[in-house]
C-alpha cells in the first residue's frame, strides 16, 4: 500500500484543514495509506483537527514547535518522516513547506508534493518569494487550489504559473436546502479581517436601504466594523463566530463574498451547495466557482458602486435569486464534488510516482552505461596498442 504522509501546521480549522478532513479519509477509502503529521504549538484548534482526523480513521502524529520559527524541529521532523517510510510527502502551508519538504529531502522520499492554499499579506513582503521558492525547489508536484491563486503566486512570488497543477477543493452534498429566504436578506461569512472586504460591503449597503445582512465571524476588526455599521442600525446583525455556517446561509436569499483576495473561496461554494445566489468579488479562485450571471454575480474587488448595483439588482428580483440558487446547487454538486477532488489528487500522485520510478530506472542504467562505455574505450586502446 502506498504511504502518503501529509504535513501541515495547524492552530485551528478553516479552509485548508477542512480540505484535509475530507481528503485524507477519502484517500484511505480508496486504498491509499494516508497519514498526517501535525506541526503545532499546543493550540486547542490543532488538537481538535487531530481528534477529527483520528475519528475519520487517519493516523496522526504530532510534533510540537517551541515557537513559530523552530529550526531545531527539523531534526525531529526528519526522524518522524523516516519512521513512516512514505512514498509521498505532501505539505500544506508555509511551515510545512519549509520544514516538511526539507525533512523529506533528508529522508530521500521518492515524491515530494506541496499545495498552496491562499492569498496572504506576508507573501507580498520583500524577500518572501525567494524563501518560498527555495523551500519548494525540486518539488515533484506543485498544486494550487485555483488557477487564480497560481496567477497570484506568479505575480507576487515569482513562481511560474504553469508549474502548478490546479486541484479545486471539494464539497460533500448536504440534505436538500430549504427554499431561499427573501431576496433582501443577505449573509456574509468569514473572519473579520481586512482581506474579507467587509468595509466595501457596508459602504454598498448604505445605498441599498431595503437590504439586511447577518455577519458571521469574529476577528480583530470587530470593533471597527461595528462602528462602521452603526449608521445602518438594525439592518446589520453581528453573530460572532458561527460553526457550521450553513444555518446562517439558509436564512439568507443572497450570500455576499466581498473579499479582496481568495485562494479558492469556499464560502461561495458552501453557499451554492445550500442553494443560495452568490455575489462575489472577481478575484482569486472566486470566478472559477461562481458562474457570473447564472449562479450569481461577480463584481470588481473594493468597488462599492459595483457591489451596490449588484445587490440592488437582485434584492428587487426574487425570481432571479431563486433561479441562481438552484443553478448554484447543481454546479456545486456537479463540478466541485469531493469525489472529483480525490480522484484528481490520486491521478497526480500516480503520475508523480510513475515519473519517480522512471528516474530511478534511468539512474540505475547510467552507471551500467558508463561502465560499458569505459570497457569499450579500454578495449579500443588495447587494440590500437597491439597494432
Amino acid at each position: 500500500m502506498t504511504v502518503v504522509l501529509h504535513v501541515a501546521k495547524a492552530s485551528g480549522i478553516s479552509g485548508s484543514e477542512n480540505h484535509l478532513l475530507l481528503l485524507l479519509p477519502a484517500l484511505r477509502a480508496r486504498g491509499w495509506d494516508a497519514r498526517f503529521l501535525l506541526l503545532h504549538e499546543d493550540e486547542p484548534g490543532a488538537w481538535e483537527l487531530a481528534r477529527r482526523l483520528d475519528e475519520g480513521g487517519v493516523p496522526v502524529e504530532g510534533i510540537r514547535l517551541r515557537r513559530s520559527a523552530d529550526p531545531l524541529a527539523l531534526t525531529r521532523l526528519a526522524g518522524a518522516v523516516r519512521r513512516h517510510r512514505p512514498d509521498i510527502v505532501h505539505t500544506h502551508l508555509v511551515h510545512a513547506d519549509v520544514l516538511g519538504l526539507a525533512a523529506a529531502r533528508l529522508a530521500r522520499v521518492p515524491v515530494r508534493a506541496s499545495t498552496k492554499h491562499g492569498f496572504n499579506a506576508f507573501r507580498e513582503t520583500r524577500g518572501f518569494g525567494l524563501v518560498d521558492r527555495a523551500a519548494t525547489a525540486g518539488v515533484d508536484l506543485h498544486i494550487a487550489i485555483s488557477r487564480g491563486l497560481a496567477r497570484y503566486l506568479a505575480r507576487v512570488e515569482g513562481f511560474r504559473e504553469e508549474a502548478f497543477e490546479v486541484v479545486h477543493y471539494g464539497i460533500e452534498p448536504g440534505d436538500d436546502p430549504p427554499p431561499p429566504a427573501a431576496a433582501d436578506r443577505l449573509a456574509v461569512v468569514g473572519r473579520l479581517i481586512p482581506i474579507k472586504g467587509h468595509r466595501t460591503l457596508f459602504s454598498a449597503l448604505e445605498r441599498v436601504p431595503e437590504a439586511r445582512v447577518e455577519v458571521a465571524g469574529d476577528g480583530p476588526l470587530e470593533a471597527e466594523l461595528k462602528a462602521l455599521a452603526a449608521p445602518l442600525r438594525a439592518r446589520v446583525s453581528f453573530l460572532g463566530r458561527v460553526a457550521p455556517a450553513a444555518p446562517v446561509m439558509e436564512r439568507a436569499g443572497i450570500v455576499v463574498v466581498p473579499s479582496l483576495g481568495e485562494g479558492f473561496g469556499m464560502v461561495a461554494l458552501e453557499a451554492m451547495e445550500r442553494g443560495r445566489a452568490v455575489i462575489a468579488s472577481a478575484v482569486g479562485g472566486l470566478p472559477e466557482i461562481v458562474d457570473d450571471g447564472h449562479t450569481g454575480l461577480l463584481v470588481p474587488p473594493e468597488d462599492p458602486d459595483a457591489l451596490t448595483e449588484a445587490i440592488g439588482s437582485l434584492v428587487h428580483d426574487p425570481a432571479r435569486v431563486r433561479a441562481m440558487g438552484a443553478a448554484g446547487r447543481r454546479r456545486a454538486l456537479e463540478a466541485f464534488s469531493q469525489e472529483q477532488n480525490t480522484e484528481r489528487t490520486i491521478a497526480l500522485y500516480e503520475a508523480s510516482l510513475g515519473a519517480a520510478a522512471r528516474r530511478r530506472r534511468m539512474s540505475r542504467r547510467a552507471p551500467a552505461a558508463r561502465t560499458s562505455a569505459n570497457a569499450a574505450s579500454t578495449a579500443s586502446r588495447k587494440s590500437q596498442g597491439t597494432r
